[in-house]
């Protein structure tokens, strides 16, 4: 199975060290830049990953082939509009499985981890989860729906390694029409940040017209602050990966009623039970 992102490793890993060195040479008072903590955390945890679905892609393959074996429809991938459907698709995907993730907790607790940062530039787009798993169920219809797993990994490849030049403040705004088409640097750095207006925006993968259509757009105004609401003080990177399922326990664990409980579990992020009800 042709990986596109393990072939790009060594792209990556220039690409970090002409963005470091671009903010020693050129650097900038409202960019911060790296922290060599922060950085180091950012790189192990994409290491980690990478071990992770080594083994996870078997079994998601193992799936996706499973559910298009028994589809009724197998799409040509030998025509231009194949392609092009799948890259829609994928991007369609990506969105609902990103703004769920924002927004169920339990699921959160898994994308937290790219959130984590208080810093943003390439480092931060190798910050990635070691529990994948949560991905299949949004993946899965587009194998029922013809595609073969060879082309929906390979179109997620591709995304993936789109999304990876978004985590910098080194580039501006881009041409109008591309900002408006496209999800860019700007859109990107709107979706980690911690201020208010900004929570739970931009969603998108490759393009940002799904959240212009599901009303989750915010354009970039005021000055960025990169993080979560509440940030953790570690650079450990199992406790990156996990501070938010153990967070989950303790207010599971504390809770006294079962509708707590199950909050705690799926309502967002933030959700706390009303005192008195």
């Amino acid at each position: 199975m042709f990986d596109l992102i393990l072939h790009a490793i060594p792209v990556f890993v220039l690409c970090l060290a002409l963005e470091a060195a671009s903010f020693r040479l050129l650097p900038d008072e409202d960019e911060l830049g790296y922290e060599f903590r922060d950085a180091r955390t950012s790189i192990g945890m994409g290491l980690g990953s990478v071990v992770v679905n080594a083994g996870w892609k078997l079994a998601l393959v193992a799936v996706l082939a499973a559910a298009y074996a028994v589809s009724p429809l197998h799409l040509p991938a030998d025509t231009w509009w194949f392609w092009a459907l799948l890259f829609l698709a994928d991007d369609l995907a990506f969105y609902w499985y990103h703004r769920t993730h924002h927004t169920v907790r339990v699921l959160w607790a898994s994308h937290v981890v790219h959130h984590s940062s208080r810093f943003f530039n390439l480092s931060t787009a190798l910050r990635q989860p070691w529990t994948p798993f949560t991905a299949l169920p949004f993946w899965l219809p587009l194998a029922l729906l013809g595609f073969p797993p060879s082309a929906i990994l390979l179109q997620q490849s591709v995304s993936l390694l789109y999304q990876f030049f978004l985590h910098t403040e080194r580039v501006g705004k881009l041409w109008a029409p591309v900002e408006f088409v496209c999800n860019t640097p700007s859109h990107h750095r709107v979706h980690h940040g911690a201020n208010p207006e900004y929570l739970d925006r931009n969603y998108g993968g490759i393009l940002i017209v799904w959240d212009r259509i599901f009303g989750t757009f915010e354009p970039e105004l005021a000055r960025v602050r990169y993080g979560l609401t509440t940030n953790i003080a570690t650079f450990n990177p199992v406790r990156v990966a996990t501070h938010e399922f153990a967070a989950i326990w303790r207010d599971v664990r504390g809770a006294a009623r079962r509708r707590d409980r199950w909050g705690f579990v799926v309502r967002g992020p933030g959700w706390r039970p009303e005192i008195g009800q």
